[in-house]
């Protein structure tokens, strides 16, 4: 039997995600949106492409929160999107407010769903949806440093001429300004990026690393990224439908790995058919750990200021 899979928001992050499931037939997909029209819209847009592109997958599209009802995975997009000179930070308050709502929803009618927090401050947002649902780690989670590694892997590959595919970058820590690229743990064609450039270089590629989505949304104007964020959402829903124990990087809460408690961060997790199956802990330097430390007490702080 085909999951059930929901996306919550049907802004531009949302729909491109619904469009990358459908088309990969990873399940029956249900776009929502509080707008009036907007997901059925995308809806019935994708319906149309189904003949193009030979694919008979299902997607419907709902203003009514109650039809993420029995969900097997959902998705979480919903909120505001960062505009020119804004942070993820700087959209707190507001999409917390939002996230309560949905979640609230979620643990009466899908309670035995996966979730996955997209809305930022993502990692932020992941721990205040795991207080409101009461669900256990391992089956909410945020997408975020896989993102953040993507971007990494892509610069590195524009500054070394070497294919993304023989790169394998590694980020973790917050979704945010406070990430940490790691090129102790970035592979390229199997060799550390620590041994291919000078550290200036390196110390750049995580500068831009680091501003890119800033970047990004001061090319568009209006909005924030979105294929490249549905490309992750994608990426993850797939190791959860087709039980891959696959590695990627997710924002969960840590319990004494790498010496953190209480906060949602992101690390490499194995993930599978349960959602977490299992946080791989990196072997960090001194001042590895420092900043990894430095970077959750960030989080921590600006979780603080929900309430």
């Amino acid at each position: 039997m085909a999951k059930k899979i929901t996306v919550i928001g049907a802004g531009n992050v949302g729909g491109c995600a619904a469009l990358r499931m459908a088309q990969d037939n990873l399940g029956d997909i249900m776009l929502i949106d509080v707008v009036s029209g907007l997901a059925r819209g995308k809806a019935c847009d994708l319906e149309d492409a189904r003949a193009l592109v030979q694919t008979p997958y299902s997607i419907t599209g709902s203003a009514d929160i109650r039809d993420l009802k029995d969900s097997d995975i959902i998705v979480v997009t919903a909120g505001l999107a960062r505009k020119p000179g804004m942070t993820r930070e700087d959209l707190l308050k507001k999409n917390a407010e939002i996230l309560k709502g949905i979640c609230e929803q979620i643990t009466v009618l899908a309670p035995q769903a996966v979730v996955i927090i997209v809305t930022n401050p993502l990692d932020v947002m992941t721990r205040y949806a795991l207080r409101i649902t009461g669900f256990k780690p391992n089956r909410l989670f945020g997408m975020g440093v896989s993102l953040d590694a993507s971007r990494f892997a892509n610069l590195i590959s524009l500054k070394t001429g070497v294919p993304v595919t023989q790169i394998q970058a590694c980020v973790i820590a917050s979704h945010g300004e406070a990430m940490l690229p790691m090129p102790r743990f970035t592979l390229v064609n199997g060799k550390p990026l620590a041994e291919l450039l000078p550290q200036a270089e390196i110390d750049e590629l995580i500068k831009r690393t680091v501003e890119r989505g800033k970047e990004i949304v001061s090319f568009l104007g209006t909005g924030s990224a979105f294929v490249a964020p549905s490309a992750a959402i994608a990426e993850l829903v797939r190791a959860i439908v087709r039980d891959q124990s696959a590695t990627i990087g997710v924002s969960t809460l840590l319990c004494g790995e790498y010496g953190v408690n209480d906060v949602c961060a992101g690390v490499p997790c194995l993930i599978n058919k349960n959602g977490i199956g299992k946080i791989i802990q990196l072997t960090l330097n001194t001042q590895e750990a420092q900043q990894f430390k430095t970077s959750c007490e960030s989080i921590r702080a600006l979780g603080g200021l929900i309430g």
